[in-house]
């Protein structure tokens, strides 16, 4: 038996397509339905390592878990992480294929397809109904000759959609209305109608404007969403990321961010909600400074240089703050850091100095790293024995030239990081998503978010108490 296929479009990026397809997958399963998520082709430097191997992008593993099930590759066939010079790494099935400029990947349009088409019926054959999420918008007109994850895959598989816009950017009218208008009869045909997304205020303000929108599209209002700060779902990609402090900063604890240009991971930091992020030296002392991961750490290592944030992160340093590395942060802490056969930006060799804080040097190998891990933080550290955990996703080796505590034990008996005088390394993700650790670490208190399960029911209320008769136009 095959599953019923339903996709979520969407009007731009970023306008709620991931938190709606993670509400509906939630929704779905507490009525009882079988449900996958399926996401054909990604873009973000945010993602996640199978425990059955290979890594995803973020925004499917939540799904994922709003399901109930354990994130798999053929949940996100393709991930594409952007390099930041043009190209991007192609995870096919989780695991590294190659690094393509975009013309290059798109003359490889239908040996991707059939990936594309094998992961999906691969789903198909095990679930009730798959939620297809789309990417960016779903009227990018130049593109449809090479759409492998909107409306080329809805009518490929007969897909009812439906369509997500942002109300708060503004422009709803034209978004929805434009984006319908594009329209084949193919795709018309398979369209269910449009949501409403990020409202704040009084909805009832809309009811005139949802009418006109109606009349504009032909097409029906399926409900509109009010925005919520109540609830938190794994950001798929930096667009997603909160960059402003929405928290004071407690004594002793102030924190900065280096903003880098091809940061990866960003949900490391979502629970240090008073936290700057910064992209060129500002005149403040800072309690800690963190350097988040890199997707090419050569080339963010140089826009840090260019900027002067290498001397401002060594002076910030001998002022007395701790910095924090982790994956390719932690790597530019080092003295070296070389890239014999290019893996990491996929373009040319290179090497670098690193920031001298810790003697240490790192080689990019060509065996990607993705491991879901168990960590124990080692003594050294403010956290010193609390356990959590965290993954692996790196390409790099880092070697110490003179002797660190760890910072970290591993479920294996094997170490992880350095730890020196107000320096602190590591490889592994997801530890600061641990609210024992951030405490420790930070020495002040770390709300906790909601667990799992709890979030996922509270997408599903949310769901249910705007969505109109949803009952009759999800499968």
């Amino acid at each position: 038996m095959s599953a019923k296929p339903f996709f979520i479009g969407g009007t731009s990026s970023n306008a709620g397509k991931s938190w709606m397809a993670t509400a509906i997958c939630a929704w779905l399963r507490r009525q009882g339905v079988r449900v996958a998520p399926f996401k054909a082709q990604n873009m973000s430097n945010h993602s996640y390592p199978c425990r059955g191997g290979g890594e995803i992008g973020r925004a499917q593993v939540a799904q994922a878990e709003a399901c109930g099930l354990e994130p798999e590759p053929a949940m996100n066939p393709i991930l594409l992480k952007p390099n930041g010079n043009g190209t991007s790494q192609v995870i096919v099935h989780g695991q590294v294929w190659k690094t393509l400029p975009a013309r290059e990947y798109y003359a490889h349009f239908k040996p991707l397809l059939g990936e594309v088409l094998r992961a999906y019926e691969d789903l198909a054959r095990r679930f009730d109904v798959i939620v297809v999420e789309g990417a960016g918008s779903v009227s990018e007109l130049n593109l449809r000759p090479h759409d492998l994850v909107n409306l080329g895959l809805v009518t490929r598989i007969q897909a009812p959609w439906i369509l997500v816009a942002d109300i708060e950017r503004g422009g709803v009218f034209g978004s929805v209305a434009g984006s319908v208008a594009v329209l084949t009869p193919e795709e018309r045909t398979l369209f269910r109608g449009f949501l409403v997304n990020k409202f704040r205020g009084d909805m009832s303000l809309f009811d005139e404007g949802r009418a006109m929108l109606e009349r504009l599209s032909g097409a029906p209002c399926l409900g509109v969403f009010p925005h919520t700060e109540g609830i938190t779902v794994d950001a798929e990609d930096s667009l997603a990321l909160e960059r402003r402090p929405t928290t004071p900063a407690p004594a002793g604890a102030s924190i900065a961010i280096l903003q880098l240009p091809r940061l990866s991971n960003g949900t490391d930091f979502r629970l240090l909600t008073w936290a700057d992020w910064i992209a060129s030296p500002v005149d403040r002392a800072y309690d800690f400074v963190i350097l988040p991961g890199s997707k090419d750490t050569l080339s963010d290592l140089a826009w840090l240089r260019a900027r002067g944030l290498d001397a401002w992160v060594r002076a910030q340093h001998q002022r007395g703050a701790t910095v924090l590395g982790i994956c390719g942060g932690f790597q530019m802490m080092g003295e070296t850091i070389t890239d014999p056969d290019g893996v990491d930006s996929g373009v040319e060799s290179g090497a670098a100095r690193g920031l001298g804080l810790i003697a240490a040097d790192t080689v990019m190998l060509k065996d990607k790293t993705t491991r879901i891990r168990r960590a124990t933080i080692e003594k050294g550290s403010p956290a010193q024995g609390i356990s959590c955990a965290a993954y692996e996703i790196h390409m790099g080796q880092t070697t110490t030239r003179t002797p660190y505590g760890a910072f970290a034990r591993l479920e294996d008996g094997s170490a992880d990081g350095v730890v020196g005088t107000r320096v602190i390394g590591t490889y592994l993700h997801g530890l600061l998503e641990d609210a024992g650790v951030c405490a420790a670490l930070f020495n002040t208190y770390v709300p906790a978010t909601a667990e799992s399960a709890a979030r996922y029911d509270a997408l599903a209320d949310w769901f249910e108490a705007y969505a109109q008769r949803p009952a009759e136009w999800l499968p």
